[in-house]
């Protein structure tokens, strides 16, 4: 018979790629683990992983295995969700955030939940999009933190608040401070922003309609605060959200100018998986999240279903 183990064990060696990794992923033993793949393909009646010499694949049904038994393995933890999680925000609940929010949401957000939901025991995810999505459809976290729309197969969204962009110049430039600018007066040239796979980046890009430009010191920047240091030493401007200007924004080698309207920004929301059992949780942290944010009512949005697509 199938066992949820066996079925645990295949898609951590799916994800892997690596028997050792897996087996570290999963706490038991190498040979543990290889023994439970073996039974898994007995039990099924067709090999599921080439094992090759320092490395290995999956074959065809090895992948299409691997892919339901995540979907299994994401149903049977959203079913004891749902036993164990009477009490709203108690619990277990895995949060992912992305970089561009979390150092700015965190600080505020965790006491607040501490005081109003003692019972909760929050394990939070710091990363990019399309990491946060992929362990959120694959059932490792319960709900993510990101920018709108969450473009992902069945997934729910709730829309927080409206995050505006400000223009972030060295402080000598020769825009005037309380002057409001327009497109025309970003420098593309030298505009700094995030490495590729920043959402935030993506972002800034298509509000300044720029696909290419000459920017290398913006090359390999991680982190909103090595960018604004960037711009506090005059290597350049770049586009800071608002929900970052109180800690990054207290150089006075930087100055800050708002954009005509309407003002270019992000919606900020929370996602889950449409089938997971906890939408009361999500809800409730929506509504600490707004009240936090001095925001109206949160919006449910419509459910997002289909393929996924590219965040």
């Amino acid at each position: 018979m199938i066992t949820l183990r066996q079925l645990r064990y295949l898609t951590s060696v799916a994800r892997h790629r690596h028997f050792g990794r897996a087996a570290e992923d999963c706490a038991v033993s190498q040979p543990a683990l290889s023994m439970q793949v073996r039974e898994l393909e007995r039990e099924i009646g067709a090999e599921l992983v080439e094992r090759r010499p320092g490395a290995i694949a999956l074959t065809d049904a090895g992948l299409e295995v691997a892919q339901r038994a995540a979907q299994i393995l994401t149903a049977t933890r959203d079913l004891v969700d749902f036993v164990r999680h009477r009490e709203v925000l108690s619990g277990r609940l895995a949060l992912g955030i992305i970089p561009t929010l979390a150092p700015y949401i965190l600080p505020r957000l965790l006491p607040r939940l501490q005081a109003q939901y003692p019972k909760l025991r929050l394990e939070v995810r710091e990363t990019q999009t399309k990491v946060l999505l992929a362990e959120l459809i694959g059932g490792e976290l319960d709900a993510a933190m990101l920018a709108l729309p969450a473009e992902a197969a069945d997934i729910e969204t709730l829309s927080l608040f409206d995050d505006r962009f400000l223009l972030a110049v060295p402080a000598g430039d020769a825009l005037r401070s309380r002057a409001r600018v327009g497109i025309a007066d970003v420098d593309q040239r030298r505009l700094i922003l995030l490495e590729e796979g920043h959402c935030l980046r993506d972002q800034a890009l298509a509000f300044c309609a720029a696909k290419q430009r000459d920017a290398p010191a913006g090359l390999g920047a991680t982190s909103l605060a090595t960018v604004m240091q960037m711009v506090a030493n005059g290597y350049g401007v770049t586009l800071l959200p608002e929900v970052a200007v109180d800690a990054e924004a207290r150089d006075a080698r930087v100055k800050l100018l708002r954009f005509t309207e309407p003002q270019p920004g992000r919606s900020i929301g929370l996602a889950w998986r449409r089938t997971s059992p906890r939408k009361r949780d999500f809800e409730a942290l929506g509504e600490i999240m707004v009240t936090m944010m001095g925001g109206a009512p949160p919006v449910r949005q419509a459910r997002q279903t289909g393929s996924r697509g590219r965040p």
